[in-house]
């Protein structure tokens, strides 16, 4: 029988372990994906900057994050951030458990974060910018029909260093015609 998957809203019992995730990745696994580690916030940064989050009305947040579950158990995350209501937003995925990555769970979790997301502040347009190096993300991107804009050397967020990274779009009649698929 195949896993149940699901998409839920933060909730504060997740804030652990979120900051869990960053804090104790192995270094390998955290550049593999662009994370400069030298700027990540310590547990009570992590934990101030999540319960902010969830404190602050959709409307008035900085990110929004939706948290990934196979059979009812939190196995990662996706947010937003750069988020310009009614026009367009920048999405990160992190799948925290490594026995659930590689089994195609993470595009399937995306397909189902998709419509929340655009929903949420009536966007337009979804980009995400994972680094060039980090085949997952971008794979799986490709296969939910986000299209490939350009590839370009930036510091793509507060925790990362200068890298290679691929810009993906997708737009709103693209999550129509995959929620018709």
């Amino acid at each position: 029988m195949p896993p149940t998957l699901s998409v839920r809203d933060l909730r504060a019992d997740d804030i652990a372990r979120i900051a869990e995730y960053w804090l104790t990745s192995p270094p390998t696994h955290l550049t593999s994906m662009g994370v400069d580690l030298a700027k990540l916030p310590d547990r009570a940064g992590w934990t101030a900057m999540l319960a902010q989050q969830l404190a602050t009305p959709l409307p008035e947040k900085q990110s929004y994050c939706l948290i990934w579950e196979v059979d009812g158990r939190a196995v990662g995350h996706c947010n937003i951030n750069q988020i310009r209501p009614g026009e367009q937003a920048y999405m990160h995925l992190h799948l925290w458990d490594a026995a659930v990555r590689r089994q195609g769970y993470g595009r399937q979790l995306v397909r189902l974060a998709l419509p929340r997301f655009f929903a949420a502040y009536a966007l337009q347009r979804l980009y995400c910018e994972p680094y060039a190096l980090n085949p997952a993300p971008n794979h799986t991107l490709a296969q939910l029909g986000f299209r490939f804009v350009r590839e370009h050397v930036c510091t793509p967020g507060s925790i990362n260093f200068e890298q290679p990274v691929k810009l993906w779009e997708l737009r709103r009649e693209d999550l129509q015609r995959l929620e018709r698929a």
